[in-house]
């Protein structure tokens, strides 16, 4: 009786705007795009931090993927055997060490001389495949097909060609950006060690350390919070970093046994493109398909073979056991966000357009079961929810 006198004793502007849902939210987007708007005319002000972040988010981004990595490490043995940390990262930093000296050494020439030569051969190559599709597509039946492949083929060479034109005559006219951007890359390989080292040292008291600039009400939930953003971020690097490590290791083992040329670069290829999820895989089986119609036909019945014992082994047994579902992300919802970030900021938003995403989410629900518990507009729920539970109560009492 008292919520029910509460409630009628609400005034019209009370009911409609104070303690309406409709009313509420409409007022928070109102107040969202008033404050990008303000930051639109204040832009000048923000240019220098913007600078700032730019300058130091590339070391701190290469420095975070990598203590994912080695974190999980360092805490097992510090746990369990009693191990001081600074004498595990040290271990790690020389074993890393140790792996680029051989990898710079043995592996990397190899690719870098396929890769060379891919490059050099490619439109010897794509002419090649261009005529052993037209000579497989020479039966008269297959006329109309033959027609719309040649003009497929015909759009995608002057694609690549004004592609590379223009990627050239970017890459003339901006020799300033070009200095800029090795500068950039330098700098970041020099850092990126130091900040990992403190951040493998230390990171383990940011959580406490940040919880408490938090009101002592908050700090419990804030440091969920915080919780809850790291372990999305650190489930999705290290899966996406293992899957693409074990994709590179399959399909160089598989083009190594077919004999398919250039193997080796197109299997490192395969697991840097594993990193765009769903798409990545499929674009990097494009050159290895060409490259097979260019030799002949059993061998692009090798490389789907090769492609689709790789994609069930991945699908079926690597992915689940290393990503599971963490993200908690519907596939569509994957899907549309790619192509939603790549289409707003390239490919830096097909790699960043996930984890970001995951933040948000977390952040959003966060704020909105918190909203949900102190807000007023949610009581009347509340209360007639109760009612109802007092009824079904009351009538199975009364059934008995």
């Amino acid at each position: 009786m008292n919520s029910q006198g509460k409630y009628k004793k609400q005034t019209v502007f009370q009911k409609w705007f104070l303690n309406n849902r409709f009313s509420i939210v409409l007022v928070n987007i109102l107040l969202f795009f008033l404050i990008i708007w303000v930051f639109n005319k204040i832009s000048f002000v923000l240019n220098p931090a913007k600078v700032f972040v730019s300058a130091i988010l590339p070391p701190l981004i290469l420095a975070l993927i990598q203590y994912y990595i080695m974190n999980p490490l360092v805490d097992l043995l510090e746990r369990k055997f009693k191990v001081p940390r600074v004498a595990t990262i040290i271990g790690l930093f020389l074993l890393v060490a140790v792996l680029l000296i051989w990898t710079v050494n043995t592996l990397l020439p190899i690719v870098q001389a396929q890769i060379d030569s891919l490059i050099r051969h490619w439109p010897h190559i794509w002419n090649d495949a261009t005529i052993a599709v037209q000579n497989m597509l020479s039966d008269p039946h297959l006329h109309s097909v033959k027609n719309n492949i040649n003009d497929a083929i015909t759009r995608g060479q002057d694609m690549i060609f004004k592609s590379g034109q223009n990627t050239i005559d970017a890459t003339l006219d901006n020799i300033s950006s070009a200095i800029s951007i090795v500068t950039v890359i330098f700098m970041t390989l020099l850092t990126a060690p130091f900040i990992l080292f403190f951040m493998l040292k230390d990171g383990h008291n940011l959580r406490p350390y940040l919880m408490q600039f938090a009101p002592k009400r908050w700090q419990d939930g804030f440091g969920q919070l915080l919780y809850d953003i790291n372990f999305a971020l650190s489930s999705y690097i290290r899966g996406q970093l293992t899957v693409a490590f074990w994709v590179g290791i399959m399909f160089g083992i598989g083009y190594s046994i077919i004999g398919l040329p250039y193997g080796i670069a197109l299997a490192v290829l395969s697991a840097f493109l594993n990193l765009i999820p769903y798409f990545g895989t499929f674009i990097a089986f494009i050159p290895a398909i060409v490259i097979g119609i260019m030799i002949s036909v059993p061998m692009v019945i090798k490389v789907l073979v090769v492609f689709f014992v790789e994609q069930t082994i991945e699908s079926r047994l690597i992915s689940p056991l290393v990503m599971g579902n963490k993200m908690e992300m519907h596939p569509v919802t994957t899907i549309l966000l790619l192509i939603g970030s790549s289409s707003v900021w390239g490919l830096w938003g097909v790699i960043f357009g996930i984890p970001i995403y995951a933040i948000l989410k977390i952040i959003t629900i966060r704020v909105y079961n918190y909203y949900r518990k102190v807000s007023k507009v949610f009581e009347e729920d509340e209360t007639t929810s109760l009612t109802e539970k007092d009824s079904n109560k009351n009538n199975e009492v009364t059934k008995k």
